[in-house]
C-alpha cells in the first residue's frame, strides 16, 4: 500500500513540474490581413496589412528553417461572405489567400508546400495567416491572439453597422432623387400643357438655332458632306453644306475627285415654317476620269432653291430640297500616258437647270 501511494505521488509531481513545460512548448500565433468587401486586390499598405505582413515577415525570419524543413506549416484561411454566391464568395476567397501566399512566397523565399489553404463563404472579408511556434511566455501570447480577434471582431461589427448606415443613405437619397424627378416631370408636363395652349407662333421662336445637316444623296455617291445651318429666327435661316471626296482605282487610271461649297439663305414660309425658297451660291473644283479622257478644273453658280422640312422627332428632321440656277465650269483635258497625266485641250461649259438636289437630315443642336 506504502508503495502505491509513493508511485502516485511521484506521479502527480512528475504531471506537476512538465505539464506547464509542455504547455508553453507551442503558441498559436495569427496575422489577419484585410481586403475591400467584393475585391480580391491585396493592399498591402491599407487598413494595416503592412504592420502585420512585418509582424508576420519577422516571424516567418525566426523560423524559417524550421518552416523550410516542412515542421512548421503556415495555416493560410480565405474569407469572404460580400458577394451574391456562395461559389462567388469561396472563388475570391481562394484568390485573396493565394495573393497573400505570392506575397509571402516573394518576400520571405518559402515555397507553396509550406501553406496549408483552407478557403471560406462567411465570416467577413479578410485572410488569416496562423503558425504554431515555439515560445516560453504562452498566457501573453494567448492573450493577445485573443486580444487582437476581439479587436476584429469589434471592428466587423463596426463596418456592418456603417454598412447598414451607407445603405439606409443611398436609399434616402434615391428616394429624395425618385421624388424630385417626378416633381421636375409634373412641372415639365404642366408647361408642355401650357405651350400647347399658346399660338403656334410663340412655339416657334422656341424653335432650334443650330443644326447640324447631312445631305444622305451625296454620301449615297460617296461623296461626304456635312453642313451647319443657323435659324436667325423663325423665318429666316443660313445655312452651308461642303462636299469633299477623292477616289481613285484601276492602278490610278481612273478618278473621281471633287470638293465643293454651298453656302445658302432661306426663308421659311407658312404656319409651321416647314416650307422654304432660299438663295444659293456654289464654288469648288473637281477632277473626273471616268474614261480615257479626264477633265480637272473649277466650277462656280448659284440659283434658287426650294424645299420642305418634315420633322422626326423632337431633334431630327429630313430636309428635301431642289436647287435650279446657273453653272459655269471651267476644266482641262488630259490623258494619262505611262503614267503621266498629259493636257490635251482646255473646255468651258456653261449649265442652266437643276445645280443641287438634296435629301438631307438635320440633326438640332441647340
Amino acid at each position: 500500500m506504502s508503495r502505491k501511494i509513493t508511485f502516485l505521488t511521484l506521479f502527480l509531481w512528475l504531471m506537476t513540474v512538465t505539464f506547464p513545460v509542455i504547455a508553453q512548448q507551442k503558441a498559436d500565433t495569427t496575422y489577419t490581413f484585410r481586403f475591400v468587401p467584393q475585391k480580391d486586390m491585396f493592399y498591402v499598405p491599407w487598413n494595416g496589412n503592412d504592420t502585420e505582413l512585418a509582424r508576420l515577415l519577422e516571424c516567418i525570419e525566426n523560423n524559417k528553417a524550421t518552416i523550410l524543413d516542412g515542421k512548421l506549416p503556415l495555416l493560410v484561411d480565405g474569407y469572404c461572405n460580400s458577394l451574391g454566391s456562395e461559389a462567388e464568395n469561396l472563388a475570391t476567397a481562394k484568390i485573396r489567400a493565394n495573393r497573400v501566399k505570392s506575397e509571402l512566397i516573394t518576400r520571405a523565399k518559402i515555397k507553396e508546400e509550406n501553406f496549408i489553404t483552407h478557403n471560406h463563404a462567411t465570416g467577413g472579408d479578410f485572410v488569416i495567416v496562423c503558425l504554431t511556434v515555439p515560445t516560453k511566455e504562452t498566457a501573453a501570447m494567448d492573450a493577445e491572439a485573443e486580444a487582437r480577434r476581439k479587436a476584429e471582431a469589434e471592428r466587423l461589427v463596426a463596418e456592418k453597422r456603417a454598412e447598414q448606415e451607407r445603405l439606409a443613405e443611398e436609399q434616402r437619397k434615391a428616394e429624395e432623387a425618385r421624388l424630385a424627378a417626378e416633381k421636375a416631370e409634373a412641372e415639365k408636363t404642366a408647361q408642355q400643357n401650357t405651350l400647347a395652349d399658346t399660338p403656334s407662333e410663340t412655339k416657334i421662336t422656341t424653335d432650334y438655332h443650330l443644326s447640324l445637316r447631312a445631305n444622305l444623296l451625296r454620301w449615297a455617291t460617296l461623296t461626304p458632306d456635312l453642313g451647319l445651318e443657323w435659324r436667325i429666327c423663325p423665318s429666316w435661316g443660313i445655312a452651308v453644306n461642303g462636299s469633299w471626296t477623292s477616289w481613285s482605282w484601276s492602278d490610278k487610271d481612273r478618278r473621281y475627285a471633287l470638293w465643293e461649297v454651298a453656302p445658302e439663305v432661306r426663308y421659311y414660309m407658312g404656319e409651321k415654317k416647314a416650307w422654304y425658297l432660299g438663295a444659293m451660291f456654289k464654288a469648288g473644283q473637281f477632277n473626273y476620269k471616268l474614261s480615257e479622257t479626264g477633265k480637272q478644273g473649277d466650277l462656280m453658280g448659284g440659283g434658287i432653291t426650294a424645299g420642305y422640312q418634315l420633322r422626326l422627332n423632337k431633334a431630327l428632321a429630313l430636309d428635301f430640297n431642289l436647287g435650279l440656277g446657273y453653272l459655269n465650269a471651267d476644266f482641262e483635258k488630259y490623258e494619262v500616258i505611262d503614267g503621266v497625266r498629259v493636257r490635251c485641250g482646255n473646255e468651258t461649259k456653261n449649265w442652266c437647270g437643276p445645280i443641287n438636289a438634296g435629301v438631307t437630315l438635320v440633326w438640332k443642336l441647340f
